[in-house]
């Protein structure tokens, strides 16, 4: 039980490479682009996902690499701030996490840690499954078929290994009813170390997020909606062009640099929900197996940690993989419920129905910080991770400086 196909060279994928090299395992890593996916939006690292990046002797590099985010505010349509969350909010735990890095970042951070360690194989996917009592053949779309000891499938939300292992994706996925576009545009806005929010009646947001780069910016719009006919990225765009037109403060703006936006992303807010992670040689990690949504967060410390804990169990259980992803399910599961509790008040708290709704919301916002049982509040969104790492006998960490 060495040899590992790992499918997807994202967070998860190339995180949990490391921990099987590590751990003597060989590792190969397919991915469906031509190279590691240097696109996206900010994610953070907080708390038990933030202490599994030290273990891997990489917090150094993450922390150089962090995006200068010191908080949020909601903004009206002329651009005054009407309700400030600085990264101090709610004991820290407010929408700026401890570390915020720009995805692609993250992935390159995590690539260099790998590259010439873990076998890669980019511009291709895997295009069926067959198990047998000793060893999954797996065909690929380019490459010539394989017999691997183990899959895992850490290809997204998506993913095309648990369609190939599980069944239909409707089957898992569950739409939030919620619409989000992301892309990345020439910082034409002044955005420096603040994110700026604005939400607009008939349960709209626009936002802008600085990026690491202070000639970019990361722009996001989203919206409540049914599911959808998403169609080419073309008519994407048209679809977000249609639900903001005649919207005011920088939407207008936005707008004109989507059309010419190169990275341009559309998806429903999904959750994945599934009774177990395995089928047999095959398992699933992250987005693949638990994605939390968007809206809550949390899905790149999940693939991190949960990425930490399958290699770590795999390595206790000598790779019998019936031993290994029961526990690692075993070890996971708690901290999976705890991360896909949506924030309160869900979709409807992120794109408010009305003009009353979203001063209500901004005026809570605005007298938390004063209100007698805001320490109470406090700590209910300061829970501790519900997981304790184990070492699966690696060396301690190197203490956080």
């Amino acid at each position: 039980m060495r040899t590992v196909l790992i499918s997807g060279a994202g967070i998860a994928g190339q995180s949990l490479a490391y921990w099987l090299h590590r751990h003597g395992f060989t590792p190969t890593v397919v991915e469906r682009a031509p190279a590691p996916r240097a696109q996206g939006h900010t994610v953070d690292l907080r708390g038990v996902s933030f202490d599994v990046v030290r273990r891997m002797g990489l917090l150094e590099k993450v922390r150089d690499a962090a995006v200068d985010s010191r908080g949020m505010s909601y903004v009206d349509a002329t651009g005054r701030r009407v309700a400030d969350m600085p990264a101090s909010f709610l004991g820290g735990n407010g929408v700026v996490g401890e570390v915020e890095i720009l995805r692609g970042d993250l992935v390159d951070i995590f690539h260099q840690a790998t590259e010439g360690k873990v076998e890669y194989v980019f511009d291709d996917t895997i295009t069926s499954l067959a198990q047998a009592p000793d060893g999954v053949r797996v065909t690929f779309e380019r490459s010539a078929a394989r017999v691997f000891d183990l899959v895992v499938g850490a290809d997204g939300a998506h993913s095309v290994t648990r369609s190939l292992a599980f069944g239909e994706e409707s089957r898992f996925s569950r739409e939030l009813g919620c619409h989000l576009a992301y892309f990345t545009a020439p910082n034409v806005f002044g955005i420096q170390d603040w994110e700026l929010f604005h939400n607009l009646p008939g349960r709209r947001v626009a936002a802008l997020r600085p990026s690491r780069r202070a000639e970019e910016v990361k722009v996001l719009l989203g919206f409540a909606s049914k599911p959808l006919d998403h169609g080419d990225a073309r008519r994407q765009k048209q679809i977000v062009a249609e639900v903001f037109a005649g919207a005011g403060w920088q939407v207008p703006a936005m707008l004109r640099e989507m059309a010419a936006a190169t990275d341009f992303y559309f998806d429903a807010a999904t959750q994945v929900v599934m009774d177990g992670w395995s089928r047999g040689r095959v398992v699933l990690l992250g987005d693949a197996g638990y994605s939390p949504s968007p809206l809550g967060g949390g899905g790149t410390g999940l693939a991190v940690v949960g990425a930490y804990v399958l290699a770590g169990e795999l390595a206790e259980a000598g790779g019998d993989h019936e031993v290994a992803f029961a526990a690692y399910e075993r070890e996971m599961r708690g901290l999976v419920r705890q991360r896909q509790k949506l924030p309160p008040g869900g979709v409807n708290g992120f794109v408010p129905n009305s003009r009353v709704a979203i001063g209500m919301r901004n005026l809570s916002i605005r007298l938390l910080p004063h209100l007698p049982w805001s320490g109470l509040i406090e700590k209910m969104v300061t829970d501790p991770d519900a997981i304790t790492l184990n070492d699966y006998g690696l060396p301690s960490p190197p203490p956080i400086l």
